[in-house]
């Protein structure tokens, strides 16, 4: 090892240069990363593939500047230096720097990085008056060099840059002409290469003038976050006043400013600072007297707002952008402006305003010629700078997406704007994948056979699933045991485990992915086909792997008595789907597909045996429930809409989902085997356990529960959830059960996101989950679809080995591994919950937008109004699960007017808002709308050239479209009486048990670990808190309904 030194020119936080003189070693053996090395180099982890044609060795400039291209995966051979590396590092942000670190890492991507600022023969001091750019090109072309020689000359190694100089002096290639001469030829990537290229040339800023503030250097920012007086948090844009309001929420900083009980309002795009929606920023607290308060008028036309002086809330903390702390910049979809502005603004220039799909994103500003040819185009925007100097931020366009309007088109823009990523499935990754076709069927391993338990002839196993489900995540059983004092309940999940093995490609794309996307009209998997809809799925009448968890209930009282967990084999006896096994269980005659072929006895036998077992898990699901009831379940309401599609993918009604016990029923037994392994798991590794837990929501956002009840005369107490709860269930108006749907509707839109982590790094008191009431929960039940359960398998699997065998037989992931994972989960999840939703906003306004409003009675329905607004309110369309808001004052100033049946039409009056009802007064008299009222409504569809369409609620009637029809019984009273009685009914089963046995058995040892006593116990008073209400937010064509609700969104 020789020691040299080494003289670097940074750039110091305060913008000076700093010259860094430090040591540098270098030594003569350093790992190559190539398959084809001659010298026995230790190359431990990823290598160069032999099969390429050549290598390249990228310079400084392209992996700075070009590294979009470099991610591209039919970019093979990449050798990066450590010098390119290391100038990312230092000179770029930590985005970019990140993603040069995952394309590193990544497997998929044929890339190395070559130390080669530590190899004795590579290195190259600093010349005295040498630039630091001509430095580094030199350096990396002295790797090229040696890494040719290194390999004795087996493989071609290519070097390219942008700098012509190094181009005639090493007789390199640039970007354009290694794409012409070496076959890469993606037209992706040339029209990619060309925006950037164009962007880079045209970068010089418009003009000296400053537009904005600059930013205060980073270590005034550290100190003034450590100090109180700045505020770090994440900046949120209003997208309904995207111009106007922003709001900064401060959790996690320190203020001493002890008036903060609410996120900090960003007035206007000056104080904003060139913050995008996202950004991790700084802020400082304006004056007092320059606070601002909400707007709380409706907003017509998002994109072009003004202020509302007269129609803003209280005054409100209100705070200007100081600096930004992390740019959480990506790509954005755009659409260019209509071809006259193009004309206008491309007179002197070629410098084009394109406009962001999401209203919260600045206008982009993107070098092309290309801004003609491209009218009606989406196309996705990479943003590149924001200068002080620019109204507007410098973008280049990546590619094209296709002609705006077309559902193509629009399902891709969602997934992008939500950094959904679904490619297809890659040759390596299906090379992995197990062969079942009919000339080469799939068999079960005799291994495996010998080291399961075997299921197959002694338990009735179903599954209960939407209709046309293909992905079966789960089954389940029950029986009476042999002498007929105990039950055994089964749930039993699809082993993926056995299939993806961890580290392969296809657990690495799996979590990429981390969940299956769900659209309205199609679902992207997490994992390939022949595993999600084959050879995991649970079908009826084949043989799958599964992983159980079985407990023995006493039949009685139904306590635990013991509970296993293992590997199993399984064969489904019947496939299930919701609205049959309701029939079954009304005592509706309806045929079962499974015996359909049978006749006479044996029919109804079989039959029989599968309704017994039906009603046995009803009951014992209702007792679960029941229990949690009584300490104060949480039954929230969601909007749940399934887009009906014909043959062609063609929309034809939108039908509200229709609960269902036996949804309530499959959920309850889910939310069991979660909670039961997530204490398995979190016992046996208390510091590197994945749980998921749900913190509870903060008062403030209870407010406008609070006061929408109060005017309809119910007192809503949120101190606790069972409070809630108990609130909940007392506000019910038995002539409109509307109104403790919207109620509950309310509470949902409060709750915070339930989320995963690692239990190494969150107090134990934070494991809780609000929305169950549970002390410890997870996600086991769904491994085809969320990457979470495939980890939990993993850990249960890992436990049981550990308690049997008393050690593992490799490590699992550490905490900070784990956590980090998690955090990934939990952004993927949100994004494919969002994804969800805009894809059914999305088919809501297809179905609508062929429909003429003025005569199709289709668009005419009754309406229910939740909240008021200075210049009208907001309501809910229960026919189609639809909100939106509804106008009382029109832009010329007119106000709606109420003639004597009911019809409206436009008028000069005025408006008055009130907490609790707004009135309109005109010529011809006075009308109140109050919170709860119904009201007819006109949907239309509002088209819009750039954004997403939108539905448009007219008034047209003050009375409801239809009657309300009151409930027949006062709402919660069948609820509430099922509590009382099964609670009664199970504390007479247990005393009549306690009696029989007396003092005849004593427990035994397992008994005693397992059982639940009458008495509150730790179990009970935890589970108390229901999930089963929340079921109304699971996804569209989602089984497992529970796990989607407890992450409604504040």
């Amino acid at each position: 090892m020789i020691k040299t030194e080494k003289v670097l020119h940074l750039n110091s936080s305060k913008g000076r240069k700093v010259r860094v003189v430090r040591e540098h070693y270098v030594r003569e053996q350093v790992p190559c990363g190539s398959s084809l090395c001659q010298a026995d180099c230790h190359n431990d982890g990823k290598v160069l593939s032999g099969d390429v044609t050549h290598y390249v060795v990228p310079d400084v400039g392209v992996v700075r500047d070009f590294l979009e291209i470099l991610e591209f995966r039919e970019l093979q051979g990449i050798v990066l230096t450590q010098t390119a590396y290391q100038t990312v590092q230092h000179t770029r942000g930590r985005r970019q720097y990140n993603r040069l670190r995952a394309l590193l890492k990544d497997p998929r991507h044929d890339c190395v990085l070559f130390a080669n600022e530590f190899q004795q023969y590579c290195y190259c001091p600093r010349d005295k008056g040498e630039s630091q750019d001509k430095w580094h090109t030199r350096n990396v072309y002295n790797a090229a060099v040696w890494y040719y020689n290194h390999l004795a000359g087996l493989q071609p190694v290519v070097m390219i840059t942008e700098d012509s100089d190094a181009i005639s002096e090493f007789s390199a290639l640039n970007m354009l002409n290694y794409q012409y001469l070496f076959g890469f030829r993606l037209d992706a990537a040339y029209d990619l290469y060309n925006s950037i290229a164009q962007t880079l040339q045209e970068r010089e800023s418009e003009g000296v003038e400053k537009v904005y503030t600059e930013h205060l250097p980073a270590e005034v920012l550290e100190a003034g976050i450590k100090s109180g007086r700045h505020i770090q948090g994440i900046l949120s844009v209003n997208k309904h006043r995207a111009q106007l309001e922003a709001f900064v929420r401060y959790e996690g900083s320190v203020s001493k400013n002890t008036e903060l009980n609410s996120d900090v309002l960003i007035n206007g795009a000056k104080h904003r600072n060139r913050a995008v929606h996202g950004d991790v920023v700084v802020i400082d607290l304006l004056p007092r007297n320059e606070w601002k308060g909400r707007t709380m008028a409706l907003t017509e036309g998002q994109g072009e707002e003004q202020p509302l002086e007269d129609t803003q809330s209280q005054p409100m903390p209100s705070g200007r952008v100081v600096g930004i702390l992390q740019r959480n910049w990506r790509d954005y979809v755009a659409t260019f402006p209509p071809l006259e502005a193009v004309q206008s603004q491309s007179r002197n220039s070629q410098k084009i305003l394109v406009i962001p799909w999401d209203y919260r994103i600045p206008k982009i500003r993107i070098s092309t010629q290309q801004a003609e040819a491209l009218q009606n185009q989406r196309v996705i925007v990479r943003l590149d700078s924001w200068e002080s100097t620019s109204v507007y931020p410098t973008g280049h366009c990546v590619r094209v997406l296709g002609k705006a309007g077309e559902l193509e088109t629009e399902i891709q823009t969602i997934l992008v704007e939500n950094c959904i990523h679904v490619p297809t499935f890659s040759e390596a990754q299906l090379r992995e994948m197990p062969v079942n076709t009919e000339e080469n069927p799939w068999q079960m391993d005799t291994s495996e056979i010998s080291s399961r338990r075997d299921l197959r002839e002694t338990h009735l196993v179903f599954s209960i699933d939407p209709k046309g489900c293909e992905d079966v995540d789960d089954t389940l059983s029950v029986r009476t045991l042999p002498g007929g004092k105990r039950l055994e309940l089964g749930v039993h999940i699809a082993d993926v485990t056995y299939f993806v093995r961890e580290g392969s490609l296809t657990d690495l794309e799996a979590r990429s992915r981390a969940t299956s996307c769900y659209l309205a009209d199609r679902r992207y998997d997490m994992l390939p086909a022949v595993l999600s809809a084959d050879l995991c799925s649970l079908l009826g009448g084949v043989d799958r792997y599964a992983m159980s968890v079985l407990w023995e209930l006493d039949a009685e009282t139904l306590d635990v008595c013991t509970v296993w967990y293992g590997r199993t084999l399984i064969r489904s006896s019947y496939q299930l789907h919701y609205e049959l096994a309701q029939s079954l269980l009304n005592g509706e005659e309806i045929e079962v597909p499974e015996l359909s072929q049978l006749k006479g006895s044996q029919r109804d036998q079989k039959q029989a045996e599968l309704l017994q077992a039906l009603e046995t898990l009803t009951r014992v699901a209702r007792h679960l429930r029941a229990q949690r009831d009584k300490g104060g379940a949480l039954e929230l309401e969601g909007v749940e809409v399934r887009a009906q599609l014909d043959e062609e993918k063609n929309i034809t009604a939108l039908v509200p989902k229709q609960p269902l016990e036996v949804h309530e029923t499959v959920a309850e037994c889910m939310i069991y085997a979660n909670h039961w392994v997530a204490r398995k798991i979190q016992e046996n590794f208390p510091h590197q356990a994945l749980l998921r837990h749900h913190p509870p929501p903060k008062q403030e956002f209870f407010n406008h529960l609070i006061g929408s009840a109060k005017a309809r005369g119910f007192s809503i107490d949120t101190r606790s959830n069972r409070a809630l709860a108990d609130s909940l269930e007392q506000a019910v108006d038995p002539q409109d059960p509307l109104v403790n749907k919207l109620m509950r509707m309310m509470a949902t839109q409060a709750m915070s996101n339930a989320l995963y982590f690692s239990t190494g790094a969150c107090p134990e008191e934070q494991y809780y989950h609000y929305g169950l009431a549970l002390d410890r929960y997870t996600h086991f039940t769904s491994p085809i679809r969320r990457y979470a359960d495939v980890l939990v398998h993993r850990l249960l699997m890992a436990a049981i080995q550990l308690e049997e065998k008393g050690s593992l037989s490799k490590p699992f992931a550490s905490n900070k591994e784990l956590e980090e994972l998690a955090q990934h989960i939990n952004n993927k999840n949100r994004a494919a919950q969002h994804a969800q939703k805009q894809s059914t906003e999305l088919f809501q306004c297809l179905y609508f937008r062929d429909k003429d409003s003025h005569t199709d009675e289709r668009c005419v329905a009754d309406a229910v109004i939740y909240a008021v607004r200075t210049n009208g309110f907001l309501a809910f369309v229960p026919q189609y699960g639809l909100k939106g808001a509804v106008y009382l004052k029109n832009r010329e100033g007119q106000v709606v007017s109420v003639d004597g049946d009911g019809r409206c039409e436009w008028k000069a009056g005025i408006l008055q808002r009130y907490p609790d009802r707004i009135s309109t007064c005109t010529s011809t008299g006075t009308h109140i709308f109050d919170l709860f009222d119904h009201v007819t409504v006109r949907i239309s569809v509002e088209p819009s050239r750039c954004h997403a369409d939108s539905l448009c609620l007219e008034l047209i009637s003050n009375k409801p479209h239809c009657a309300v029809q009151p409930e027949s019984q006062p709402a919660g009273r069948g609820r509430s009486e099922l509590v009382q009685e099964v609670v009664r009914w199970a504390e007479e089963a247990s005393l009549q048990a306690e009696e029989e046995r007396g003092r005849k058995s004593k427990l035994s040892r397992e008994e005693k670990q397992f059982r639940q006593s009458r008495t509150p116990n730790l179990y009970v008073l935890l589970q108390e808190i229901s999930e089963l209400a929340l079921l109304d937010l699971s996804v569209c064509q989602i089984r497992n309904t529970e796990e989607q609700t407890c992450t409604a969104s504040s």
